[in-house]
């Protein structure tokens, strides 16, 4: 048995602990990661980065099938599953390599193999100890289900679909939101009959509604099927096909299915509750600056309750960081984090929906709503949406809500908007450059500010 000492250990290396780990680094501290996979956990290699890779095919396959429509011949043959697998795993032993070399440069101890907290704090690796002054568990999440749904053979999880050997025929996705939103766009996209099965009444429920509306229609567009408003009864996998039947009377026949229902955290068994730390529904129990109850301990990322987001998990580890180095960074509300779904169309939103503003400031609100059909470049790129703009009543701007094609990218705009607390006034007399679909937004702030431009 070994006992090595640390400014800092990390138990998890996925995006919240490298960041934690990599600010750490940056500020003088000796950093030691614990990690029992590889360096950039589920984001890097089975969520975000190989499922937008995946996406991105799909948007090239609908352009393929629609480029005829703009005079450019080109002709749909199919996929070849095992290029695109190539392609995905291409792009993330890039990600991977670009990582490693990062770690390495910033002279950070990786430690493979599972941990365990320890009082002191320390974390156990095997016979050996590693203490720090200060630990931070970021030890991300996995796949949830419902109770009685076995994942296995025709029920998959999304970190098994994305090793499929094959695109599905006939795919039920369970779960209308952030994942089954994309998976269902992806499998779309490359040909397969999907059908979304949501219990709540619309797709995507933590958005505002108007996101919802406009991406059901746009999967009736599409040909992707959706029952809303009614849980599953039970589901049965055969040899052939998979059976689910909701509580309305309604059956759904597939050849797979995917169970999309969120993740639960990861905290059991890595002696958290033994050294201090107070769990909550499994969620690690902090403060507003990520300490728990335990001393010197931390937490970040999915395992702390809200948004499980890669980017909420970067923000945690630095910010932490900082606070372990003396510092005070800014606390950013969860609230204030972009949200993102990746599907085609894309939805994109900060801050307040409308219905949250209200239950706050009453009828002191008020919003507007920009439809992409009035931007040129929307038209261009064939995507219908809108951009809704909320506000509270002669002040700042509290959410914007997004759905179209590339909205993604706006999105950093609006959070800068809302931030900073900005009125439509303080920023409409910032144009943006024509034809962009960033115009979509500004239209919005000029309306708000009464003084649209393209808009009556």
């Amino acid at each position: 048995m070994s006992v090595q000492d640390y400014d800092l250990v990390v138990l998890g290396g996925g995006s919240g602990g490298y960041a934690a780990a990599l600010r750490a680094a940056e500020l003088g501290s000796s950093v030691a990661i614990v990690e029992k996979d590889k360096l950039g956990g589920t984001c890097l290699h089975r969520g975000c980065v190989p499922t937008k890779a995946l996406l991105h095919a799909g948007e090239i396959a609908d352009h393929t099938r629609e480029a005829a429509a703009l005079g450019i011949r080109a002709t749909w043959e199919g996929v070849d599953v095992a290029a695109l697998t190539s392609y995905r795993e291409g792009i993330v032993a890039k990600k991977h390599q670009g990582l490693q070399g990062l770690i390495a440069a910033r002279g950070i101890t990786v430690i493979p193999g599972a941990g365990t907290l320890e009082p002191g704090p320390a974390v156990r690796v095997g016979g050996d100890l590693y203490r720090g002054k200060d630990v931070v568990v970021a030890t991300g999440s996995a796949t949830r289900t419902l109770p009685g749904i076995q994942l296995g053979g025709r029920i998959v999880g999304s970190e098994q679909a994305l090793e499929l050997p094959a695109v599905p025929d006939r795919v039920t996705v369970l779960g209308g939101g952030v994942i089954g939103v994309e998976f269902a766009s992806l499998w779309r996209s490359l040909g397969a009959e999907v059908t979304v099965i949501e219990a709540l009444p619309r797709l995507l429920p933590a958005d505002d509604p108007v996101i919802s509306s406009h991406m059901e229609r746009a999967f009736r567009k599409r040909g992707i099927r959706t029952a809303l408003g009614s849980p599953v009864a039970a589901v049965s996998a055969e040899a052939d096909r998979v059976l689910v039947r909701l509580q309305d009377g309604t059956e759904i026949d597939s050849d797979l299915l995917l169970v999309a229902v969120g993740r639960a955290p990861v905290t059991a068994g890595l002696g958290l509750e033994q050294a201090g730390v107070v769990l909550d529904r499994g969620f690690v129990v902090v403060d507003d600056d990520l300490r728990t109850g335990a001393e010197h301990v931390w937490a970040v990322g999915d395992i702390v309750a809200g948004p499980q987001l890669a980017h909420r998990g970067f923000q945690q580890g630095i910010q932490v960081a900082e606070r372990i180095a003396g510092r005070r960074p800014v606390h950013i509300p969860d609230h204030h984090i972009p949200r993102v779904t990746y599907s085609s169309p894309e939805a994109a939103s900060i801050g307040l929906t409308e219905a949250a503003a209200r239950e706050l400031h009453g009828d002191s609100v008020e919003t507007f709503e920009y439809n992409l059909a009035g931007n040129a470049k929307s038209a261009i790129l064939g995507t219908p949406g809108v951009v809704k703009v909320v506000r509270r009543t002669a002040g700042p701007v509290l959410g914007v809500h997004m759905v179209g094609d590339r909205v993604g990218e706006l999105v950093a705009e609006a959070q800068l908007v809302v931030g900073w607390e900005a009125h439509p006034e303080d920023v409409a007399p910032f144009l943006h450059a024509h034809p962009t679909q960033s115009e979509a937004l500004g239209e919005a702030f000029l309306a708000l500010a009464g003084s649209p431009l393209h808009t009556l």
